[in-house]
């Protein structure tokens, strides 16, 4: 069984940061990409941010500048910090992890979600 939980949302002010951590737990051999996605009220949920083991980013034309994504391979962790938040990025945010379990069966796990509102 794997656990992916995220944790560090809440409510900030325009302008403002705030860091989100992501980490999974129970058998996993690695971690291939993980992900930050969002999805806010009445939209499709989106891709924030991704990296992959190596360390090679990518990131939403919206967030690049702002938010920067890393992870701890030790740990099986993951984190987003945001920076400049703006109201739109008021959303839950999802963490992703494609894991590699020692059977040599590969598939992606979702945390619940952590609610970030930006908001004066």
């Amino acid at each position: 069984q794997v656990q992916v939980v995220e944790s560090g949302g809440g409510l900030v002010q325009p302008g403002g940061s705030l860091t989100l951590s992501c980490a999974a737990s129970g058998s996993i051999r690695s971690i291939n990409a993980m992900g930050w996605y969002r999805q806010a009220p009445g939209k499709e949920r989106e891709l924030v941010a991704s990296i992959i083991s190596g360390g090679s980013t990518n990131y939403a034309d919206s967030v690049k500048g702002r938010f920067t994504i890393s992870r701890d391979n030790a740990k099986n962790a993951m984190y987003l910090q945001m920076n400049s938040l703006k109201p739109e990025d008021t959303a839950v945010y999802y963490c992703n992890a494609v894991i590699l379990h020692y059977s040599g069966y590969t598939r992606p796990y979702w945390g619940q979600g952590t609610q970030v509102t930006v908001s004066s």
